[in-house]
């Protein structure tokens, strides 16, 4: 009996240390050039049920070219969550990368600097990956007018901080896309962190500075996501007093981090909504 209690935990403990298949990137570039990219066994990555970079060494955008896409199309670019010290690279990258692609829309996932809680380098990492999109559009079958962000968790804040501070880089030009405009076309917030005060949850993070020039977004929430649900409502509000189309979706039941995995709760109906606000808000026929 112990064998075969111990053959039992072996084979489990095997399955959930195994490496899980992710889809190949159509093409990875590095973002920055003095920290070009070796191999996916330089960034640190833990495997569970959900993929886990703990480290990012080499910060890189990886584009996914939807396979049945129109010329010129959108593209969307996504940002994992993970507190800023991990990212969720499966569950909030690669598995809505494979559901753009679905739709007719590219998808590049960006690996952004972690762990540490770096938000400022992450912000880099940001706007100079939305510059290289921009620069491959025409390489990549993309419309260079419609390239979205879309961010889960603190990928979900560094969305809205990309969103609210475009107009100037916050490193040094290196090249020419960096003279490319880093402004998403539209927003895409699922479960957003941090978009508040530590002191007063019910006020914007300061740097997070909605104005009329803001992008268009379209926000997921859950009312039971109790320590950050104020995020969604603060980037709602914000949109509203600076007359910028927004759409809010409020459920209440789903928690944090179910990234588009079904469930038994109607949060798991997003996707279809989503798809259907990007294609309004796109040129897709």
């Amino acid at each position: 009996m112990m064998k075969y209690l111990c053959l039992a935990f072996f084979t489990l403990f095997s399955l959930a240390a195994a490496p899980i298949e992710t889809p190949e990137p159509t093409e990875s570039v590095a973002i920055w050039p003095d920290r070009p990219l070796l191999d996916k066994s330089d960034d640190e990555i833990k495997y569970s049920n959900i993929i886990r970079i703990t480290k990012v060494n080499r910060p890189a955008v990886e584009f996914y070219k939807a396979p049945d896409a129109k010329p010129n199309a959108p593209a969307v670019v996504i940002f994992p969550g993970g507190g800023y010290n991990i990212l969720a690279y499966d569950l909030e990258g690669t598995e809505i990368a494979e559901w753009l692609n679905s739709i007719g829309i590219h998808a590049i996932v960006v690996k952004y600097t972690v762990p540490g809680n770096q938000r400022e380098a992450a912000l880099k990492d940001a706007q100079r990956a939305f510059g290289i999109v921009r620069s491959k559009a025409k390489d990549w079958g993309i419309n260079p007018n419609e390239i979205g962000v879309l961010g889960f968790s603190a990928g979900g804040h560094l969305a809205a901080n990309l969103s609210t501070n475009y107009q100037k880089r916050n490193y040094e030009a290196i090249d020419e896309a960096d003279q490319l405009s880093c402004r998403p076309d539209f927003t895409v917030l699922i479960y957003p962190a941090y978009i508040y005060k530590e002191d007063n949850k019910r006020q914007s993070a300061p740097e997070i500075k909605v104005d009329a020039k803001t992008p268009p977004a379209f926000i997921v929430q859950t009312l039971d996501d109790r320590r950050l649900v104020d995020s969604a409502f603060n980037y709602t509000r914000d949109l509203k007093d600076a007359k910028v189309d927004g759409e809010l979706h409020l459920y209440a039941k789903g928690g944090h981090g179910y990234g588009m995995r079904p469930s038994d709760n109607p949060i798991s109906g997003w996707p279809k909504l989503c798809a259907e606000w990007l294609k309004r808000t796109t040129q897709q026929d």
